[in-house]
């Protein structure tokens, strides 16, 4: 499965990306599952080595100012729906540094690299293409919004369990 590390966001920003997804929900669209948290993922491995995890503890970390856009769709035949983030210095710079201490470890898709990371929010996963003009239109009155980077947290997707690692 999956190993992650994640960028975790306020809670009103949490609770505005939770109202979204219950938007999209009423809408019978495919919603997260009922462990997903408001993420942005800053780098994904197959696995990710104990002494690295551990390097990533030694990080410095402040809470970080974030800027969600409007909407994008990554993908064509199992689309994705997402609130793209504004890059900002300090949000690429994190992601740099993550990705630094992670970038020895196997299966790291080539989107997560510094020059081809796209920060966002996913709202929707596995789509069908006739459902994208109706999760556009479930939160499409929604405005860009700010919020805030309050944390790193590691999520073992095969376990299903996440672990603070910088807050």
């Amino acid at each position: 499965m999956v190993q992650s590390v994640e960028l975790l966001v306020d809670d009103a920003t949490d609770a505005e990306i939770r109202r979204q997804w219950s938007l999209l929900t009423e809408a019978g669209l495919p919603g997260p599952s009922p462990d997903h948290r408001p993420h942005i993922t800053l780098a994904v491995a197959r696995q990710i080595w104990p002494r690295l995890e551990d390097a990533l503890t030694t990080l410095t970390f402040r809470p970080i100012p974030l800027r969600l856009g409007g909407l994008l769709i990554f993908g064509s035949r199992h689309p994705i729906l997402v609130r793209p983030l504004v890059p900002t210095e300090p949000l690429l710079d994190l992601q740099r540094r993550v990705f630094a201490v992670i970038a020895q470890c196997p299966g790291i898709p080539a989107n997560v690299r510094p020059d081809a990371w796209t920060p966002h929010i996913t709202l929707a996963r596995r789509l069908r293409p006739q459902q994208v003009g109706e999760a556009f239109h479930a939160v499409s009155s929604d405005r860009e919004f700010a919020g805030v980077g309050v944390g790193v947290r590691r999520w073992d997707g095969d376990r299903r369990r996440e672990w603070s690692v910088l807050s």
